[in-house]
């Protein structure tokens, strides 16, 4: 797993914001936890496949939440480009 995804100002976390960055562009990579809901899973997985994103499976949603520093266990996460920080969370 790449450190940027633990920098506050390089990553979103949360279905919404990865999905929100997959559409504006901002993605550069996509992190999913295989232990998601199937239908949110399959959402993102589309979306980062028609914005030619890379995607990346974790085991769980709680090794993803670790991954990145927070509190709550977390479905998706996603590496953002330098310049887009004012869409970041978490």
């Amino acid at each position: 797993m790449p450190e940027r995804l633990k920098k506050r100002g390089m990553r979103v976390v949360g279905a919404r914001q990865v999905l929100r960055a997959l559409k504006d562009g901002s993605a550069q990579e996509v992190f999913l936890a295989l232990d998601a809901a199937p239908p949110l899973r399959q959402q993102i997985e589309r979306a980062a496949k028609e914005s030619g994103v890379p995607l990346t499976t974790v085991a769980a949603m709680e090794e993803l939440s670790q991954l990145c520093r927070v509190d709550v266990p977390s479905a998706a996460a996603a590496v953002i480009k330098a310049g887009t920080a004012e869409t970041v969370s978490g």
